[in-house]
């Protein structure tokens, strides 16, 4: 599987009112913590690609299966993990899986809630096909714990425990195990938060 790097810009984090959800944000919820610098957080933000013209029919949740590969910490921003969400076409057919999917970590309950939506950052592929068997991988980048750090919650402990994602373009979520080791630091409120999701990028043949 190989992993596309993306430019990262560093980026103060300022606590606004404002929560994501699966397909926007919202403008309704208490101000956070500013999380440590310096960290790796995108300087643009999008819900996904806009649909290329083709023949072949976008990848329907019912195609595809989902797992995570290893976390890998970042060397140049320490307490930053990128951890592969791959999607295998389990169908007989070819299909489109490209833009950005929804991301939803899901744990124990919070002062925020359960769940903690991540924003989606449009840097994948403009299209990409994969046909039966093969893969593609959108990458999750999460902020973890790191000294001194305080999220949202008033905590560095927040372990999610499933990742709940919806396709691109589909409306049913599939799900996949948090790896127990990776810590979160919530910041559902900040305008450019530690943690998102990158758009959907081919997989090598």
């Amino acid at each position: 599987m190989a992993h596309t790097m993306i430019t990262r810009l560093t980026v103060g984090f300022t606590a606004l009112a404002g929560a994501c959800t699966l397909g926007a944000c919202g403008t309704s919820a208490p101000a956070a913590s500013p999380a440590p610098a310096p960290v790796s957080s995108p300087a643009f933000v999008a819900d996904s690609h806009s649909a290329p013209s083709t023949s072949t029919p976008r990848c329907g949740t019912a195609d595809l299966s989902v797992s995570l590969g290893t976390p890998k910490e970042s060397s140049e921003y320490p307490g930053q993990f990128d951890v592969p969400l791959v999607y295998r076409n389990i169908s007989a057919h070819d299909c489109g899986l490209y833009g950005v999917p929804g991301v939803d970590l899901v744990g124990p309950d919070d002062p925020n809630g359960p769940v903690y939506h991540l924003t989606r950052v449009d840097n994948g592929a403009p299209y990409n096909e994969v046909t039966p068997g093969t893969t593609a991988t959108a990458t999750i980048t999460v902020l973890s714990a790191t000294p001194g750090s305080v999220g949202s919650n008033g905590s560095t402990r927040w372990i999610p425990a499933r990742v709940e994602t919806i396709p691109p373009g589909q409306t049913t979520a599939l799900t996949a195990q948090w790896p127990s080791d990776v810590t979160v630091l919530r910041q559902d409120a900040a305008t450019h938060p530690g943690s998102w999701v990158n758009g959907i990028l081919a997989d090598p043949a």
